[in-house]
Parts: C-alpha cells; structure tokens; sequence
C-alpha cells in the first residue's frame, strides 16, 4: 500500500495495520527457523509446533502460509 495512502486512516487503523504486519513477520520468521510459538488458549499458554503454525494458516488461507 502507498505510504500517503496509509497516512489517511485514522492513527488506531494504522497501528492495527503495524501490528498485524509485525506478526505476520514473526510467525513467518518462526516458521522459516522451524520454532513454535507460544499463545494463550482458555488462559492457558500452550506451544504450536511450527507443523501446527504451518496447518492453521493454511486453513485459514493466510498470507504468512508459504
């Protein structure tokens, strides 16, 4: 997305639009050092294996699925 179109959203989408970026570039960064990753699940922390990283978001078709 062009960087003056982006200054057009409101700070709060712009921040949403960081953040969802910066996870997408760990879980791909994880995935490519085959590490887990650790998430909260019914307030517990559970580990993904990245086989479970890599099946869930190809499930859910996204773009850090490579």
């Amino acid at each position: 997305m062009n960087p003056d179109t982006i200054l057009q959203f409101p700070m709060e989408k712009r921040a949403e639009m960081a953040f969802r970026e910066a996870v997408e570039e760990v879980i791909s960064e994880h995935l490519r050092l085959k590490l887990p990753i650790y998430v909260s699940r019914d307030g517990r922390v559970v580990e993904l294996s990245p086989e479970e990283i890599h099946n869930l978001l190809a499930s859910e078709g996204s773009p850090a699925h490579s």
